[in-house]
C-alpha cells in the first residue's frame, strides 16, 4: 500500500441540514488535504434524508475549488442513471476547471431504491449495457477527431481516469478486461473482497490506461483517544445502516451507548458483519487492524471511510487514521 485516501458520502447528521453537511464535507476535505491524503471521493446516493451527495459532480467541483492539490473524484457516479455524454461532459468540465486533479470512478448499481431509479432514468432498459456505456464514456474523454458526429465540450482530450468500482465478481473482471484501475467496496460489501482481486490481478489485461493491476480496497475508520469512545462514536454508523437495512433511512442518528437496545439482535449482527472491514479504537487499535487488513489483502490504495454524527470528531479520526496509514505506507 503507498496511497491512501478517503471517502465521503457527506453525511447529514440528525439535528442539522444538508447545507450544515456540504459545509462539513469541505472542512473535511481541507484538513484531509493538509494530512496527506491523496484523493477524496464522493458518492451518488439519492432519496436518502442522510446523504449530501446526490449531485455529485457539483459536490466535486465545490470540493475542488476549496481543496489544492488533492486528487478530487466520483467513488462513484451510478453510471446506469446517466447517459455517458453526460458524465462525459461533467468531468470534463471539471478536468478542465481542476486540471491533472479529477477521478471518475463508475458502479454498476443504482445507488438508491427502483422507485427512484425509475424516476432517474425516466425509461428502464431490460438489458445490462453498463459494459458498452463505460466504454462510450472513455471515448468522449479521449482524443476523439473533430469530425466525430458527437463530441463531450469539455471532456474530448481530457484522459478524466475512469476506475471500475464494485462489490462483487462482475466489476473485478471487467476492470481487467477493459485495463483499468479497480475499487472494492468491502467498506460495506467485504464477503467476495479476496475473490475479486484475486481475479482481478490474475486475468489483468494491459491497456493505455494502465500497464499492470492497481487495486484500492475501501474500509471503515472511527478513530479516537480511546476504545470506548472509539465505540460510542461508532455506533451512530451501526444505527444509521441499520435503519436503512429495514427501510427505514434516515439522517445520521446520534451515537449511544447502548447500541444493543436499539437494534434487534439479529440486524445488529447483519449490520456488524456488513461493516467489518473496519478498524474502531485507539491509535494503537486503529493501527494494528488496519495492518492486518493491509497485510492480508495487499491493496495497492486503501481509502478509508466513516460516518460520524460529531464534524469535529470525523476530522479527528481521519487525523489519526492519516497518521497510522503513514507509518503503514510502503514507498
Amino acid at each position: 500500500m503507498n496511497k491512501f485516501s478517503l471517502l465521503d458520502l457527506s453525511p447529514v447528521p440528525e439535528g442539522k441540514s444538508a447545507a450544515d453537511a456540504l459545509a462539513n464535507t469541505v472542512e473535511l476535505a481541507k484538513a484531509a488535504e493538509a494530512a496527506g491524503y491523496h484523493r477524496f471521493w464522493l458518492a451518488e446516493h439519492h432519496n436518502m434524508p442522510g446523504i449530501a451527495s446526490a449531485a455529485t459532480a457539483v459536490v466535486i467541483g465545490h470540493v475542488a475549488g476549496a481543496t489544492k492539490t488533492m486528487r478530487i473524484g466520483a467513488g462513484g457516479i451510478m453510471l446506469p442513471n446517466h447517459a455517458p455524454l453526460v458524465i462525459a461532459e461533467q468531468f470534463g468540465t471539471l478536468a478542465t476547471l481542476y486540471p491533472d486533479r479529477i477521478d471518475l470512478g463508475l458502479g454498476r448499481a443504482p445507488g438508491t431504491d427502483m422507485a427512484t431509479a425509475r424516476a432517474l432514468r425516466r425509461h428502464m432498459a431490460p438489458d445490462d449495457s453498463f459494459p458498452q456505456d463505460v466504454q462510450e464514456l472513455i471515448g468522449y474523454l479521449g482524443d476523439t477527431p473533430d469530425n466525430a458526429k458527437v463530441r463531450a465540450i469539455p471532456g474530448a482530450g481530457t484522459h478524466v481516469p475512469v476506475w471500475i468500482l464494485g462489490s462483487s465478481l462482475y466489476g473485478a473482471q471487467l476492470a481487467a478486461h477493459l485495463g483499468l484501475p479497480y475499487a472494492f467496496a468491502s467498506h460495506f460489501a467485504p464477503d467476495q473482497l479476496a475473490q475479486a482481486l484475486k481475479i482481478y490481478r490474475a486475468s489483468f489485461q494491459p491497456s493505455e490506461h494502465l500497464k499492470q493491476p492497481y487495486a484500492m480496497m475501501a474500509a471503515g475508520v472511527c478513530a479516537a483517544e480511546t476504545d470506548a469512545e472509539a465505540e460510542y462514536l461508532r455506533s451512530s454508523q451501526y444505527l444509521a445502516f441499520a435503519n436503512l437495512r429495514t427501510g427505514k433511512p434516515g439522517k445520521l442518528p446520534h451515537p449511544t451507548h447502548d447500541i444493543a437496545s436499539q437494534i434487534p439482535a439479529p440486524i445488529l449482527d447483519g449490520v456488524k458483519h456488513a461493516l467489518s472491514c473496519s478498524a474502531t479504537g485507539s491509535a494503537e487499535t486503529v493501527k494494528n487492524r488496519l495492518g492486518s487488513l493491509i497485510d492480508t489483502y495487499q491493496p495497492d490504495e486503501i481509502m478509508v471511510t466513516g460516518m460520524i454524527h460529531d464534524s469535529a470528531a470525523r476530522v479527528r479520526s481521519f487525523q489519526i487514521a492519516a497518521g497510522i496509514l503513514a507509518d503503514l505506507r510502503t514507498v
